[in-house]
This record gives C-alpha cells, sequence and structure tokens, in this order.
C-alpha cells in the first residue's frame, strides 16, 4: 500500500550501507530522529465535509488525508508531524470524460473548489488544501489509467491522463513501442501530469521533453470540452499545445493525453566516465552535447556529489578498487563522475560510443564500462526512498533544480552552493557568518541542451530540535535560493513547474505581463477561478453572485470549444 506519510510503497525502503552513519556524521554531525505522528491520531484532526452529497464524492477521512499533500518538504514535514492544517472536503474518483463534465458542472453550480490530482508528486504544493470558505474537491485521476488506443501508422498512443509511468510503459511495450519518458518519480507520477506541469524525463537526449512528446488530447473546462487535435505541425496561430501545458490545472483537467511514441529500441546501456575536475568534467559534456552525440541521457555529479554517491553506494570492495584504480591514473581528489545512456540499434550505440570516447579522453576522462551505469539504472526510481532512510536516521534532505546558460552554469552553482552552506548561520543585522554550517551540499547537471543545462542541487541538514524548527530551516534555505535563481539568470523551475512554492518568484521571471497574460486564459477558461486556485498564479475565488451567472446558462457553458 502507498505511503500515507511520505513517499511510494510501504513495501519498499532503500538501504544505507553500514558506513552510512560515520559519513553523515562526518559531514553534518550527529542528530536525533523526530517522532513522527499516527494515521489513526491525524484522522481525528479531520473535521466534517462541507460538500453536498453527490454519488461520486469520497468523503471518507482516511481517503482526505491521502489526498491532502504532495511531496514537497514542507509537505514532507506536515505528514510526519501529523500537523496538515487543511484537508480537501472530498475527493472525486471519474472513469471517464463525462464524470469529468458532471463534477465540473456540478462545482460551478455549487461553487467549489476543485483540485486536479495525479501521482500525488507533486514538490511544489500543487495539490495542497487551503484556507477557504468554499468547499474543496479534489479530483483523483487514478481510475483514468489504461491505453486507449495505439495508431501504430502515426505513432501516437492516447491513454487516460491518470496513467502512471509505469503502466504507460507497460502496456506500450506489450505492443512493442515506448513513449520513453522517465522522470525520477516515474513510480508514481502520471502522463498527464507531466503535461501539466511540463515534466523532463532523464532519457530526454533521445526521446525529448514532455512538450516535444505531447501530441494532443482532451480537456475538460468549467466551459466546456478542448480538443486539441495530433497535426504533426502547424501555423495556424498560437500553439493550444502549449498554453494547456504548464497551465497545472488552471484552465481544466486533461483527459485524455495523445502521445509521440516510437518502437523499442534494440539496445541500451548505460556507463560511467570519470574525470580529474569539474571544468574538465563540464567541457566534456558540453562538447558531447553540442556535437551532436546521440546519446539517450547524461548527467554530471560534481565532485561533492561523486563521493557521496560512491560513499553511500554499498558495493565496499568494487568501490575501493575503482578508487585504487582511478588514483593510478592520476583522479583523485575532486574527480567528477559522468553516467550516460546510449539507446538505439547496435550499430548507432557503438558508433556514438566511440565518439564520446574520443571527446571524453581529449578532456582526460576515464571510461570505466557498464558496470556502475547499470547499477544507476537499476536504482534509478528508488532515489525518492533516499528521503525516508535519511529521515529514520534524523536528517532532511531536499532538493533545488534550475536551468541556464552555459556562460552562467558555474557562477549559479557557487552562488546556490554558497548560500545553503552559509545562510543558516549568517546574522541577519551584519550579514556576517559565525560558526560552521552543518549541511552537505552538492549538485549535479542532469539535462543538457545546446545552449546551457540544467542544475540539480541536493542539501542535508539534521533535522531540528522540533518540526517547527525544521521548517524555519527549510523556509530560509528555499526562500533565499530561489530568490538567488530568479536574480541570476536562472529559471525557478526546470521540471517540477510552479505551483505554489514557486509562485512568488515566477513574477521576476516572466514580468508582470506575462503573468496578466496567463490571469487572463485562466479567466476565459474558469470565469469562476473554481480550477486550482492559487496554484501558479495568485487568483481568488468569484462568488456566483457577481458573475450574474443564471441557471440558464448552463447549457451553454457545455459547448464544444474548438
Amino acid at each position: 500500500m502507498k505511503r500515507w506519510n511520505g513517499w511510494g510503497d510501504e513495501a519498499n525502503k532503500l538501504d544505507l550501507p553500514s558506513t552510512a552513519d560515520a559519513f553523515l556524521i562526518s559531514k553534518v554531525g550527529a542528530t536525533t530522529p523526530l517522532i513522527d505522528a499516527q494515521l489513526e491520531d491525524v484522522m481525528k484532526q479531520v473535521p466534517a465535509s462541507r460538500l453536498p452529497k453527490h454519488p461520486l464524492f469520497n468523503l471518507d477521512p482516511e481517503v482526505r488525508i491521502r489526498h491532502a499533500r504532495g511531496q514537497s518538504l514542507p509537505d514532507w514535514l506536515a505528514m510526519r508531524s501529523g500537523d496538515f492544517e487543511y484537508f480537501p472536503d472530498g475527493v472525486a474518483f471519474p472513469e471517464n470524460s463525462d464524470d469529468l463534465v458532471e463534477l465540473l458542472s456540478f462545482c460551478q453550480q455549487h461553487h467549489i473548489l476543485v483540485i486536479p490530482y495525479g501521482g500525488g508528486t507533486s514538490v511544489a504544493g500543487h495539490i495542497n488544501p487551503f484556507a477557504s470558505e468554499q468547499a474543496i474537491l479534489t479530483v483523483d485521476m487514478g481510475r483514468m489509467n489504461r491505453l486507449i488506443a495505439l495508431d501504430t501508422d502515426s505513432q501516437i498512443a492516447t491513454f487516460g491522463a491518470g496513467t502512471p509511468g509505469p503502466q504507460v510503459e507497460a502496456q506500450l511495450r506489450a505492443q512493442g513501442y515506448t513513449l520513453g519518458h522517465f522522470p525520477q518519480s516515474f513510480e508514481l507520477s502520471t502522463i498527464g501530469g507531466w503535461v501539466v506541469t511540463r515534466s523532463s524525463g532523464q532519457q530526454s537526449l533521445r526521446y525529448g521533453r514532455i512538450e516535444e512528446l505531447f501530441a494532443g488530447g482532451e480537456v475538460i473546462t468549467p466551459v466546456g470540452r478542448l480538443d486539441i487535435p495530433t497535426f504533426p505541425a502547424s501555423a495556424a496561430g498560437p500553439d493550444i499545445k502549449a498554453l494547456l501545458m504548464g497551465s497545472e490545472g488552471r484552465i481544466g483537467i486533461l483527459a485524455e493525453v495523445k502521445v509521440r511514441v516510437r518502437k523499442l529500441a534494440v539496445q541500451e546501456n548505460f556507463y560511467v566516465t570519470f574525470f580529474p575536475s569539474w571544468q574538465q568534467a563540464k567541457e566534456a559534456a558540453k562538447t558531447l552535447v553540442q556535437a551532436d552525440i546521440q546519446l539517450s541521457m547524461l548527467r554530471l555529479s560534481n565532485a561533492i556529489e561523486t563521493e557521496t554517491q560512491l560513499a553511500l553506494a554499498g558495493h565496499a570492495k568494487q568501490i575501493a578498487l575503482l578508487e585504487k584504480a582511478l588514483a593510478i591514473f592520476g583522479t583523485k581528489e575532486g574527480k567528477c563522475m559522468m553516467t550516460f545512456g546510449l539507446t538505439g540499434t547496435k550499430f548507432q550505440c557503438r558508433s556514438a560510443l566511440k565518439q564520446l570516447k574520443k571527446i571524453t579522453k581529449a578532456h582526460q576522462g576515464l571510461y570505466t564500462g557498464s558496470f556502475m551505469g547499470n547499477k544507476w539504472a537499476e536504482k534509478r526510481f528508488t532515489m525518492p526512498y533516499f528521503r525516508e532512510a535519511l529521515w529514520q536516521k534524523g536528517y532532511v534532505v531536499d532538493t533545488l533544480e534550475t536551468a541556464t546558460d552555459w556562460q552562467n552554469v558555474d557562477n549559479l552553482i557557487a552562488k546556490i552552493e554558497t548560500n545553503l552552506r552559509t545562510v543558516l548561520t549568517q546574522d541577519a543585522s551584519t550579514g556576517t557568518t559565525a560558526g560552521t554550517p552543518q549541511l552537505h551540499v552538492f549538485t549535479h547537471l542532469s539535462h543538457f541542451y545546446q545552449q546551457g543545462s540544467s542544475i540539480y542541487t541536493t542539501y542535508i541538514f539534521k533535522a531540528g530540535e522540533d518540526y517547527q524548527q525544521t521548517l524555519a530551516q527549510w523556509a530560509k534555505l528555499k526562500h533565499t535560493t530561489s530568490e538567488i535563481i530568479v536574480n541570476n539568470k536562472g529559471t525557478i523551475s526546470h521540471q517540477h513547474g510552479v505551483g505554489k512554492d514557486h509562485q512568488p518568484y515566477l513574477i521576476t521571471e516572466k514580468g508582470a505581463l506575462t503573468i496578466k497574460a496567463i490571469q487572463s486564459l485562466c479567466d476565459t477558461f474558469d470565469p469562476q477561478q473554481i480550477m486550482n486556485p492559487h496554484c501558479l498564479i495568485a487568483s481568488t475565488p468569484k462568488p456566483v453572485a457577481t458573475l450574474n451567472v443564471r441557471a440558464s446558462d448552463d447549457n451553454k457553458q457545455q459547448e464544444q470549444v474548438s
């Protein structure tokens, strides 16, 4: 069963090696775990529902608890402490588009606020209820979870928007196809969620981001159905697909998703190469991408992340032999690990590997084969369980991600990491730093482009004396670093969307005119502002009386939007 207060299935966990305790104490210090709340105690806090009766509504307290939070660190602390604060008034489980039409019509009539829910993996506050005078309904898309059609001529597959990653791939692979979209949240996240948050998969170098994979589909909006055709290309005005992607449930609920798929590759392997320094590794990565080497995946860890991965990998004997071999070739302190994937025909993979070895050798890269790369591939979707493993030992882990142009990569990484390491010990009045911050910070580049790269920074710190102190520490780390990102030519989100957590920084990135245009889009499809208000941009739900909505208008609102 899925955990009610954490990530993934209760039967799954990530075991840290026996050396982890000593490593964590040396980097962060000794700590004591905080006490977790019990589900039974949280259930006593769930208030009576404010929803009117409806056959599609589930008002069970435990169901409402399990849909009250996502997977951001504030969500994690709320679930672990039992201090949820807000719960949805109920949860609906539609099974088809007609159910969605009925739900949104009912919610408009009764002015019920709606939060779309995919796999519950949001790390930016997309799915969290909030203080509201109106009832809040969470719409769980989990029953719309199958492959509806596969057009093998056009290689377009149609899925229910609630289909999670493993079912997407299993249903396609049974017919010899793949979507190839593998975010780290793959185990739980859904195909509809990928679209509306502009997700990026780990093998985007081959398959593309979700923008390139999304071909069309059906959206149920408060003012009618929106059908998006699957033209291979069009110059007929602004692209409605682009307006939907990243909309985060503000204009409606994505019901069906049409995606561009391809036949399964003949061969796929993952490999690791080590470099003596960050600069050599980064230049090699940039050269590989700009030379269009046929990679499916590329990840470059800085020196501290490389050290951390090797220390926590297990396989102590193999790692010791690797360290000894690397030292012989002059790759010791400061070494950086590059993990890459090759996917395609045997000829394509053989040719790409030959080109890659030539380029990496020119930057003093030491190729180590596929052992470590394939180990990474085996465990790549278990990394979200790392938070659970650390939490049980009294440590807190979170991440920040952005993207920027090549000329700004080093500058932005330095500013992000320096702020995380020092901000908790800064004197607010003088700006000086006192004491040694106990924060372990490391970074990798996870998605690459001709003109730049994403930056993915992880930080580990000790839990505070209580939950309130721990949350306050996170808030300071998150806010100050987010300000640095948007004020230093970085995007506030490369792959996790905006939600509520990133919303305060969006105006710096987009500007007031763009925010106004987004608000106009929301007003067009959702005049009452019932769809996920406070997500993406700040909006206030509008009382029905101010809209002069008449009962006779109900039929008009269900007309086809084309």
